[in-house]
């Protein structure tokens, strides 16, 4: 008897290589999806098919046969410059892809969307869950993560609309950390630390979790979970002061001084001043405004639901950010083809 197929979408990215790893691992065949050939996913016994999900006849194409798709495909970015393209990826795509999975009897989906849809606000002291409102006033002033809720409605219609029984699942992990991030979208703060870019302490706090272990979730919702649901997956919610104490422990990198956190407001307003001057003179900032305004929002998540319902456990997080600042100065990097 055959393994079964899966199509994964975002193959190439950094939890879609993590996630073509522990679906071959659980004995899935795995198919991509991918814009360009992909020499190392056929090296792998990817079956790669070439195509966008921004192309519907493509989507329907890499559909046939499968048995479970997990849509992973999309663009991280912290630029405004990049917000109708994130929007048209994240939304268009999550339409096809979801939508022709459940028109064409797919019985298994899972789409990998972002903690950052729902947990997100300005309240150090709440940690949020999957059922808390939708926090509107900060989703329309980050394009990243407004795209990713429209997306997560798109996929709830299309299944809806098609009245197909597939075990759907949606993931929110929060920020993803460990290695094998090779287009540095996510790391890119641990990079910059690395490098003495940061040049203060944001007054905010965020969750990280393991690529991989979001990787193993995404697999086990497959079969896990309850249909419909949302799961949110994040190890550790820390200050960027305790984070930053974590990364010098690990890296030996001092990090910037750790004083008394500016107010959110004096921060953006102070760096989009410095913006402003820098692009005056040619010049660039290491940190954006929105970046620092993100950075003093706080983006605790709960992950009790997941770990009830889907089994998930979360590795150490100070083995996670060892493996992440040893893979971002190349130590013990895989080799990869991109």
């Amino acid at each position: 008897m055959s393994a079964r197929l899966a199509l994964l979408t975002g193959a190439t990215g950094y939890i879609g290589r993590h996630t073509v790893d522990a679906l071959l691992g659980a004995g899935w065949r795995v198919r991509a999806l991918c814009r360009n050939d992909e020499p190392e996913l056929a090296r792998q016994g990817v079956q790669v098919v070439k195509g966008d999900v921004l192309v519907k006849d493509s989507v329907a194409r890499a559909l046939e046969d499968v048995e479970a798709v997990i849509h992973g495909a999309g663009l991280v970015s912290r630029s405004v410059d990049d917000a109708s393209q994130m929007l048209r990826l994240h939304v268009v795509g999550t339409q096809h892809v979801v939508g022709l999975a459940c028109e064409r009897g797919v019985r298994r989906v899972v789409h990998l969307s972002t903690s950052g849809t729902v947990a997100v606000g300005d309240d150090p002291e709440l940690v949020y869950r999957e059922d808390d409102p939708v926090p509107f006033a900060h989703l329309v002033r980050f394009p990243y993560y407004l795209s990713k809720w429209l997306a997560e409605r798109a996929a709830d219609d299309a299944v809806r609309l098609s009245g197909a029984r597939a075990h759907f699942i949606t993931l929110n992990p929060s920020l993803a950390l460990g290695p094998g991030d090779t287009r540095g979208s996510s790391t890119l703060d641990v990079q910059r630390y690395l490098k003495r870019e940061i040049p203060m302490v944001p007054s905010g706090g965020f969750s990280f979790v393991d690529a991989r272990d979001v990787a193993q979730m995404a697999v086990a919702a497959l079969e896990g979970g309850k249909s419909g649901e949302r799961y949110l997956l994040g190890a550790l919610n820390c200050t960027w002061a305790d984070f930053f104490r974590r990364l010098q422990t690990v890296s030996g990198v001092a990090g910037p001084p750790i004083g008394i956190a500016m107010p959110k407001r004096v921060t953006t307003l102070g760096v989009a001043l410095l913006e402003r001057v820098a692009g005056a003179f040619g010049g660039t900032l290491p940190v954006s405004a929105l970046e620092a305004e993100m950075a003093s929002c706080f983006w605790y998540c709960d992950s009790r639901k997941a770990e009830r319902q889907l089994g998930f456990s979360q590795r150490n997080p100070m083995v996670t950010i060892l493996d992440t600042v040893k893979d971002a100065r190349g130590e013990g990097r895989r080799e990869r083809v991109i």
